[in-house]
C-alpha cells in the first residue's frame, strides 16, 4: 500500500532523509520511531505530497505521488502534529466544510457527523467555535474530519501530543479499529510504551537513514537482545 524506493530529501547541504526504502502493506499499523531531527516528519510530508523527494520513488496504493498526486490524496488522510483549523467555524461547520472539500454529499455528512461526534465525545460541542475548544477536543475534531472521506491510508504525526489519558485511549481504539478494517496507518510518536501497545511493525530512523525495521521481536533480534522493552531496543540500536 505504501512503498518508498531509495527516497532522499535534501534541504540545501542538509540531507534530512537518506536512501529510504520501505514497504507498508494494506491494513498494517506501522510506527516510525527516531530522535528529534531524524527525518520522521519530512518522510510523512513526502508521503502526503507536501514535499517533493530530491530523489527516489514514492507510491501510495500503487500510485506514483509525483504523477498522480491528486488521486493519491483522495484516498489518504493526514493529521500533522499541529494541525491548522478554521477557528471561526463551529465544530459542525468545520466538519461540513471538510466534507465539501472531499465531495462528500451533505446527506452523508449529516449521517457521519452524528456518529463521529458521538464516538469522539463532541456532541455537546457541535455548535462551539473551534477557537473555543480545548486542545484535546480540537485533536478529537481533527480525527473526525480526517476520517470523514474514509481514507484507505492514514498518516499521523505525533498523535498523542498534549492529550489526556482518556483521549489517548480513545484514539488508540480508533486506530486499531481502522487497521482491522484494512486502513493502512503510518504514524510517528515518541511515546515508546504506546508504540509497543499499537504497532504491528516499527521502523527506526536515525540521521535520515532507516537502521532497523520489523516487529518488536524482530527488532530485539536485530539489537542482539534476549529480552527487554522497546526502550532497550531503541537505545541499543541508536547509541
Amino acid at each position: 500500500m505504501i512503498e518508498l524506493q531509495s527516497v532522499s530529501k535534501n534541504f540545501g547541504s542538509v540531507q534530512a532523509v537518506n536512501e529510504l526504502t520501505l514497504k507498508v502493506p494494506e491494513g498494517e499499523l506501522f510506527c516510525f520511531l527516531g530522535p528529534n531531527g531524524a527525518g520522521k516528519t519530512t518522510t510523512i510530508k513526502m508521503l502526503c505530497g507536501l514535499l517533493r523527494p530530491s530523489s527516489g520513488t514514492i507510491r501510495v496504493a500503487g500510485m506514483d505521488i509525483r504523477t498522480r498526486a491528486v488521486d493519491a490524496r483522495r484516498i489518504t488522510g493526514y493529521i500533522p502534529d499541529f494541525p491548522f483549523m478554521y477557528d471561526r467555524l463551529t465544530a459542525t461547520e468545520f466538519f461540513e466544510f471538510t466534507g465539501d472539500l472531499y465531495n462528500v454529499t451533505r446527506e452523508q455528512v449529516a449521517e457521519e457527523v452524528k456518529e463521529s461526534f458521538q464516538l469522539f465525545g463532541l456532541t455537546e460541542y457541535r455548535h462551539t467555535l473551534v477557537k473555543d475548544l480545548s486542545h484535546g477536543l480540537r485533536q478529537r475534531l481533527i480525527y473526525t474530519v480526517t476520517l470523514l472521506h474514509r481514507p484507505r491510508v492514514l498518516f499521523v504525526d505525533e498523535p498523542f501530543i498534549g492529550l489526556d489519558p482518556h483521549s489517548i485511549r480513545l484514539i488508540k481504539q480508533v486506530l486499531r479499529q481502522k487497521a482491522r478494517e484494512g486502513v493502512t496507518i503510518f504514524l510517528t510518536t515518541h511515546i515508546l510504551a504506546l508504540i509497543e501497545d499499537l504497532a504491528d511493525r516499527v521502523g527506526i530512523i536515525m540521521n535520515g537513514k532507516l537502521i532497523a525495521s520489523g516487529s518488536i521481536d524482530e527488532l530485539m533480534e536485530q539489537a542482539s537482545l534476549k529480552g527487554g522493552r522497546l526502550e532497550d531496543i531503541f537505545f541499543s540500536l541508536t547509541m
